[in-house]
């Protein structure tokens, strides 16, 4: 896109800048200074997207120098995040990625807790802190200011949920005080269920061949059994008994297993993309990326981008979606529907079944029945 391009085109002017003072030339050590110039000129704050970019740029241009060759190939975001350059924070996050392997934490949940303990380290290291016991309260609460510039409000309390763990793993206390001064709420929204319409264009255009067989296999996935976008994405070929017409799987958030059955039109377009359009690869995963290399999706982001393109090729233009505005679609039709909860909670992979409550809010017929009649005489 052109502002990624524009983006890169700024991050490399930047270094340009740092390099003029040894006449152009890169080295590691100037790339070590780039990477860690993390504060914004603008805000004088730690700028998670300066950190990225200029980290991205300096493991193409080491890796160039180790290996004499330009690597343009795709990283996994793990690979990118910028690690603490103090001994004692790297030793500390070490241990904590160790910690959570042995408690056997999800893949995704080690990633998500690893990744706000390590901004955090290079938060603290930005401001010139590089002892964790002089880390204080002050700088948690910098900490989660400085997120609000990339995630939305409605999201701080996931920020906070998956920042705690770390914070109790080190038994400071006081750091876990200032955390809850944030006083951050989840906020269960009412989700809009999609007009039957929108869904019926949806499914004739993965039906006509508006879009790829891949882009169509995995927006009707999400439409009719509301699987997570991590499951969709980690999807193995051996997971689909072709024969009897389902797919069994592993949850990546819960760990339990689940067997779904598979609409007609979601199996032909899952055995059209294996037989005529998936690529040549050992890759276990269902679905690849388009483009070269080959490899597996690289996160949840590329499922959501995936089901927009769907929906806007079959004409919806008006209508923001996700795997989780259609998780919380499938359930609630389910419910209308007159399915019982623990059924509703068994397809949608629940590892608890009061988890499925919360889509009770989407039936508004049946909660008017719950409204109990006003007393004669009470005021109107």
């Amino acid at each position: 896109m052109q502002s990624t391009i524009g983006q890169y085109r700024k991050s490399i002017k930047w270094l340009g800048v740092l390099a003029k003072k040894q006449e152009g030339v890169y080295t590691s050590k100037l790339g070590t200074e780039f990477g860690s110039m993390t504060t914004s000129p603008r805000t004088g704050r730690y700028s998670a997207q300066r950190h990225t970019d200029f980290s991205r740029l300096v493991w193409l241009f080491d890796s160039c120098l180790l290996t004499g060759t330009v690597d343009l190939s795709t990283r996994p975001r793990g690979q990118l995040r910028k690690r603490p350059n103090s001994p004692e924070f790297s030793g500390l996050l070490a241990a904590w990625s160790q910690d959570m392997v042995q408690r056997g934490l999800a893949r995704s949940t080690q990633d998500s807790f690893g990744s706000l303990a390590c901004e955090y380290l290079n938060f603290l290291e930005a401001a010139g802190t590089s002892s964790w016991a002089a880390a204080d309260g002050s700088s948690v609460l910098g900490f989660l200011e400085s997120l609000r510039s990339r995630w939305a409000e409605s999201s701080m309390w996931s920020a906070v949920a998956s920042f705690r763990p770390f914070l109790k793993f080190t038994s400071r206390t006081d750091l876990l005080d200032a955390l809850a001064l944030a006083r951050t709420r989840r906020h269960h929204e009412i989700v809009p269920l999609l007009d039957s319409g929108v869904e019926g264009q949806v499914v004739d255009a993965c039906r006509q061949g508006l879009v790829s067989s891949r882009d169509a296999a995995i927006a009707l996935l999400s439409l009719s059994t509301g699987l997570r976008s991590c499951d969709i994405r980690g999807l193995r070929l051996a997971d689909i008994d072709w024969r009897g017409g389902t797919m069994g799987l592993v949850q990546q958030k819960t760990g339990n297993p689940l067997t779904l059955p598979l609409p007609p039109l979601v199996l032909a377009k899952l055995a059209h993309y294996v037989l005529d359009e998936r690529p040549v690869s050992d890759e276990e995963e269902m679905f690849l990326r388009l483009k070269a290399p080959h490899v597996a999706l690289a996160d949840h982001t590329a499922i959501y981008v995936i089901v927009n393109k769907v929906f806007r090729a079959s004409g919806v233009e008006a209508v923001k979606v996700g795997t989780r505005s259609l998780r919380y679609n499938a359930a609630s039709k389910l419910l209308r529907a007159g399915t019982a909860l623990p059924t509703i909670s068994a397809i949608l992979g629940h590892a608890h079944s009061d988890s499925t409550n919360v889509y009770l809010s989407a039936d508004t017929e049946r909660l008017r029945s719950c409204v109990l009649p006003l007393p004669e005489g009470a005021a109107r």
